[in-house]
Parts: C-alpha cells; sequence; structure tokens
C-alpha cells in the first residue's frame, strides 16, 4: 500500500547484468551497484567467459549463472529475464557489465514502473543531453531511430540504449519470447511497441561505451542490418500472451551457480 504521501511501495527488483570476459571491469560495477544503487538484488549472467568474471561476481556477493559456451548477449539478456520470473521479481533492469551505465540512474529508470506508466522503459542518452556518441556511431543511431519511427510511428529519441527497464508484463513477454538473432536493443523497442506495451524513456546519463558494435566504419553496415531486421520484425503478428500473474510471493531463490 503507498504512505501517506502517495509514493509507491518499493518494487522488487533483479539487476540483470549480461557478461563475457569482463573480469577487468565487473568488480568496479558490482561495487557501484552496492554504493550508488536503489535496494535489489544483483545477477550476472556469464555468457561462456574463458577468464574469471563468474568467480569475481560471486566473490562479490552477485547470484551468477554460467552459460555452458557464449550464447550472445541476447541469451544471457533471455536467461536473466527467465531467472527474474520465476524467482518471483516484479521487474528487471538490464544493465551493462562494462561500466557504461550508471548505478545512481536506476530509480530514475524505474519509477515509470513503480508508478504504474509503463511497461517498458527506456534510458535515453539523448534525453540526457551530455552523451556524445563517435561520429560513424551516430549515423547508425540516427538511421536505426528514423526506421523505428517507420515501422512503429513513435518517436524514440534512443531507441539503441541498452539500459532498460521491465515491469511485469515486459518481464513475462521477454523471459518467453526474445528476438532469436538479437542484432540490437532496438529490436526490444520494436516488439515491445508492436505487443501495445506502455514505452517510456527517461533521461539517462552514461559514461562513453569502452567499445560498440556501431563504433566504427563496420558499424554503419551493422547498423544497415540492425534496420532490416527492425523491418522484418514489424511485418510479424504481435504474439500471444499469457494473461499477467502477480510475482510469486516468499523469498527469491538465490543459489549461485560457478
Amino acid at each position: 500500500m503507498a504512505d501517506e504521501n502517495n509514493a509507491p511501495p518499493p518494487l522488487r527488483l533483479l539487476v540483470v547484468i549480461p557478461a563475457y570476459n569482463e573480469a577487468a571491469s565487473i568488480a568496479a560495477v558490482l561495487d557501484e551497484l552496492r554504493r550508488d544503487g536503489p535496494h535489489a538484488d544483483v545477477l550476472v549472467v556469464d555468457d561462456g567467459s574463458a577468464d574469471s568474471t563468474a568467480a569475481i561476481a560471486a566473490a562479490r556477493g552477485a547470484a551468477v549463472l554460467r552459460l555452458p559456451f557464449n550464447l550472445g548477449i541476447g541469451a544471457a539478456l533471455q536467461t536473466g529475464y527467465q531467472y527474474a520470473l520465476a524467482n518471483g521479481y516484479a521487474a528487471a533492469v538490464q544493465f551493462d557489465a562494462d561500466g557504461q551505465h550508471r548505478a545512481d540512474q536506476i530509480a530514475a529508470l524505474i519509477e515509470p514502473l513503480r508508478r504504474g506508466r509503463a511497461d517498458h522503459v527506456i534510458g535515453s542518452r539523448t534525453l540526457a543531453g551530455a552523451y556524445r556518441f563517435p561520429l560513424p556511431r551516430l549515423l547508425g543511431a540516427c538511421l536505426i531511430r528514423a526506421i523505428t519511427l517507420l515501422v512503429t510511428g513513435r518517436r524514440i529519441s534512443d531507441p539503441t540504449s541498452g539500459f532498460r527497464a521491465y515491469g511485469p508484463r515486459a518481464l513475462a513477454f521477454f523471459a518467453r519470447q526474445y528476438p532469436q538473432a538479437y542484432l540490437d536493443s532496438a529490436e526490444i523497442t520494436v516488439w515491445a511497441l508492436r505487443q501495445g506495451m506502455r514505452v517510456e524513456e527517461v533521461p539517462a546519463e552514461m559514461r562513453p561505451a569502452a567499445r560498440s558494435s556501431i563504433g566504427s566504419l563496420m558499424g554503419v553496415v551493422h547498423a544497415l542490418r540492425v534496420c532490416l531486421a527492425l523491418l522484418i520484425d514489424r511485418m510479424e503478428k504481435p504474439f500471444a500472451e499469457p494473461p499477467a500473474e502477480p510475482p510469486a510471493g516468499g523469498p527469491p531463490r538465490t543459489e549461485k551457480q560457478t
């Protein structure tokens, strides 16, 4: 129940971190989440790393799921959402393992979920105003933004952002259905809008990415591939969704796998 100031109750939140050979950065990311983030459990999905990513994450107190080999970020994220759904979490946040995302921005990101205004929330670097894209990446991002507008009719300022929050409906849906190839986060934007979900953007300050799939001239080719995928995604019919179910009661299972 809301308190006397009409503030909604806190969400039972899981931060999902897909990680592949992130031993150099994962400890600092987890320490920042503990220090600057809201109260939340943290799950690191180790995507077949050959380094000590999983061991470092477990030592820092995170729950860890280890995939048998590198399946890609899409499979790692869906695994995290399946874990969240199975363990009764009301919401999940997608958070990078390389230090780009900031823990102190999570509270603003999940606020539309807490207020019941949105099913899916995108943290927008563009709305925050201070983030500068490298030129090749800027060209690719502008192209993807234009195609997203074309296929959805919605003007999304930062459809490629990987800093996202999933409410109960989005969490249940993406735990079961996920783009098979998963070229970019923009596909999640299009899928959510295609399903008729309430999608909202909030300003989100981020650090420059250590690396990016569209951070070079070859990235323009990648952006073209993403745009083609978005056009194909738009031609697909919405998926049938099961009735919404409340989060399961009781404490979540937090068995760590290392």
